[in-house]
């Protein structure tokens, strides 16, 4: 009984002079516990890591200065000049006369300068930039002015109305090109600034985040925007629209402002879709689509049907006298489901599935009309210009 309560009072003093030990070291190397459970692969080691990663992440960046820093230099203001013709206009004296005409020519009419203020951004090295076709439309002398204060003269490479997008080209050297974020896709929730000439003030950078993607602003048109509550006003068109790393993501085009009750909406192009249309117009000077010579709207479902509410396809409400789909077959009422090996998501994929494929093309579309399934062999045509969605800035 005694040599067992003398091996326990052994252990105990062993135990004590142990954790004392532990004490005084971990008071002199702060630190050791975590080093000792990294060295020996201690599933504590990776909790306290992955718990501290998460922290991190959740916390996000405290400055996206690095971020401009990396962009901004590829971010240039733009300058178009044009001549404006006006008339000057004597009012009558009369208050009916004033009334009823308005007015009456006073003299010849004069032409002034007027200037337009915009954003672009360098994307070759050889001196393309990207900006809005709003911006440098029916301009006479584009002059660009880049982040270290040269100032270039430019000339228009090429524009198309539709995504209101314009490619200019520059003489000038070590060109800061910007970085386009194509290891994966905008999410709505991701942080992003927009950098631009706002109001003329020149450079300015403005935080926000992706309030949503894949909007559409004309039922006619396939393109679609990233929506944004960055500030973006007068001037910002045509400028960057970055992530937290810097990268494009976007090309700023328009926002809805106070004058239809709206703030904190702005859109960008995407730049995979910019991109598209900067080098087809490096190619070819201009943008060709596909167009099948429809118009569609969503599949209706009723209510008490028991059928998903966002039911795939699309149905079609017209058809062009003439074109690729009447050609075809293709019907009012019609359901389209399927274009080539692809399955329709909805009206607004459907257009940019034809958009993208080129006139001359043969397609099977596949559907179902008055319940029945059908296939037709569609050969697309050129798509025709559509009168452009008029841009709300400001």
């Amino acid at each position: 009984m005694k040599h067992a309560a003398g091996t326990l009072a052994f252990i105990a003093r062993f135990v004590v002079i142990g954790l004392a030990a532990a004490f005084v070291i971990s008071l002199i190397w702060p630190g050791v516990g975590h080093h000792l459970r990294t060295r020996f692969g201690l599933r504590g080691a990776d909790v306290e890591t992955s718990t501290a990663t998460s922290s991190e992440r959740v916390a996000g960046p405290a400055s996206y200065a690095d971020a401009v820093k990396r962009a901004a230099p590829s971010v240039v203001n733009i300058y178009a000049n044009k001549m404006v013709t006006e008339q000057a206009v004597q009012m009558y004296t009369d208050p009916v006369l004033q009334r009823l005409f308005g007015g009456r020519p006073a003299g010849p009419a004069y032409k002034r300068r007027e200037q337009s203020l915009g954003s672009g951004v360098i994307v070759s090295s050889q001196g393309y930039v990207l900006t809005n076709n709003h911006v440098i439309a029916n301009a006479d002398d584009i002059q660009v002015l880049l982040y270290d204060g040269r100032v270039a003269k430019a000339k228009v490479v090429g524009a198309d109305v539709e995504t209101d997008l314009a490619v200019l080209k520059i003489d000038a050297s070590n060109l800061p090109v910007i970085h386009i974020a194509d290891r994966q896709p905008v999410r709505t929730g991701d942080v992003v600034l927009a950098i631009g000439n706002p109001l003329g003030l020149n450079q300015t950078v403005t935080m926000g985040i992706v309030s949503a993607i894949g909007r559409q602003l004309s039922s006619a048109s396939p393109e679609d925007f990233i929506q944004t509550d960055a500030a973006i006003n007068l001037g910002n068109s045509g400028g960057a629209l970055v992530n937290s790393e810097g990268e494009l993501v976007g090309i700023n085009t328009l926002l809805i402002g106070k004058a239809a009750n709206a703030e904190g909406i702005g859109f960008a192009i995407p730049v995979n879709n910019a991109k598209k249309v900067l080098d087809q117009i490096i190619d070819s000077g201009h943008v060709v689509r596909g167009w099948m010579g429809a118009d569609y709207t969503f599949v209706p479902i009723a209510a008490d049907s028991g059928l998903p509410a966002a039911a795939r396809g699309a149905q079609v409400t017209d058809v062009y006298p003439g074109g690729p789909a009447a050609q075809a077959g293709i019907q009012p009422h019609d359901i389209l489901l399927r274009i080539g090996s692809d399955d329709i998501a909805d009206p607004a994929d459907l257009r940019r599935h034809e958009a993208a494929l080129k006139p001359g093309s043969k397609i099977e579309v596949s559907g179902l009309r008055n319940g029945s399934p059908f296939h037709v062999e569609v050969i697309l045509a050129q798509r025709p210009p559509l009168t452009p969605t008029a841009s709300l800035d400001g």
